[in-house]
């Protein structure tokens, strides 16, 4: 195989995305996933209304909307007040194809890009190929991958860093993490009971407010998730287990227990941000280049601007078409939107989430009522904001 490539380390759907925007640009990539198929975890299950209008480019919106659910709605609740505030994304339905949140599993996404790119000439994915060392000089990278018990080296002219918070990549180039680790925990409980019939006017994506344990509902095909605070002094094993997941779930509806529950996931909570998006050839994307709670559901969707924003300047670099420096335009625009819009407001919702509800709700409350905040506050939301503020950057 010719080292004239872009290597991408990591068939998560962020390394997906931009492995197919750059095939479909004409640019050959190699893509090294560890596992020997595409990963079935549950994890990121939101998709906000401007990454669908990317993944439409792609050919993968439509069919990842027919295996998910469409949720025009979000809301705000609290366990002292009840509803707080709905809204409703049709207010900028102006701005986007796809006004709406579509909630599906991650896994989805990655199996149609995969479906859709395996047999285009530009496009490869190699399984079983764990990345484990990576260097790079003036005119290319060097990848050390390790294969059934063997390790080889690949080089190619590029190398995207898609491979999740631990990212090898980063580690490999020496670029830090910086950032903190909050002390609590976050505990998913997936389950098919149906809410929408003991909780009335309820939204697929609700939060609710608790200064002692918040929480919040968010379905998915078959199933809700009812992610919690766990700030209690339990060790891992015993949150994990079925009768601490009924503990909490007993507080969602009174009266309500013994619940069927699917699986559980416990998330410790990170919030970090790489030093550097881009060093010389080598690029962070996703969870590689940072790290948030889940409270918004900008994880993924970031890592997915991520990814078409540097495939967007990789392919004209590549065909002569833009020169090298255009590349530092990346790290400049995604590093300081993460840090300006993706971090800043997830750690707002925690906060928010965390309070007795009484200054927050008002807050809502005057945001719903007036039109202009309204529409301020969704492009917020949605992410279309925070690329907006990217093309500023320049």
């Amino acid at each position: 195989m010719s080292n004239e490539r872009v290597l991408i380390a990591g068939a998560g759907p962020v390394g997906l995305v931009a492995g197919a925007h750059l095939a479909r640009a004409g640019v050959p990539v190699t893509v090294f996933e560890e596992g020997a198929d595409l990963s079935t975890e549950s994890r990121a299950s939101t998709f906000h209304p401007p990454t669908l209008d990317m993944l439409d480019e792609l050919g993968a919106a439509k069919p990842l909307i027919a295996q998910g659910l469409i949720c025009p709605t979000f809301q705000y609740r609290t366990k002292k007040h009840g509803l707080l505030a709905e809204f409703n994304f049709s207010a900028i339905a102006d701005t986007t194809k796809h006004p709406y949140r579509v909630q599906s599993e991650q896994s989805k996404l990655t199996r149609i890009l995969y479906e859709e790119m395996r047999d285009h000439p530009n496009f490869a994915l190699e399984f079983g190929c764990e990345v484990v060392g990576a260097s790079q000089d003036a005119s290319g990278v060097d990848v050390t991958i390790a294969r059934g018990g063997q390790r080889e080296t690949r080089r190619g002219r590029y190398l995207i860093g898609a491979d999740g918070a631990s990212s090898t990549v980063r580690r490999a180039f020496g670029i830090e993490f910086d950032g903190f680790t909050w002390p609590d925990r976050l505990l998913v409980v997936s389950t098919p009971f149906d809410f929408f019939s003991v909780i009335p006017g309820l939204s697929s994506v609700s939060y609710v407010a608790d200064p002692q344990r918040w929480y919040f509902l968010l379905q998915i095909p078959g199933l809700w998730r009812a992610m919690f605070l766990v700030n209690e002094d339990a060790s891992d094993e015993r949150v994990q287990t079925e009768e601490f997941a009924q503990s909490l779930m007993a507080g969602v509806v009174p009266g309500i227990s013994n619940y069927e529950i699917a699986h559980t996931t416990l998330y410790k909570v990170h919030q970090r941000v790489a030093k550097t998006f881009k060093l010389g050839r080598a690029f962070l994307v996703g969870d590689a280049a940072h790290i948030n709670n889940p409270l918004g559901g900008m994880g993924m969707n970031g890592g997915i601007h991520d990814a078409v924003n540097l495939a967007a300047r990789l392919a004209p670099v590549w065909h002569g078409k833009a020169a090298e420096a255009d590349l530092d335009r990346y790290d400049t625009q995604r590093r300081l939107v993460t840090l300006e819009y993706i971090q800043k407001y997830t750690i707002q919702n925690k906060k928010n989430l965390e309070s007795e509800g009484d200054e927050f709700g008002a807050s809502l409350r005057a945001i719903a009522a007036d039109p202009a905040r309204t529409r301020d506050y969704l492009m917020r939301v949605s992410m279309i904001a925070s690329l907006a503020r990217a093309q500023e950057l320049g």
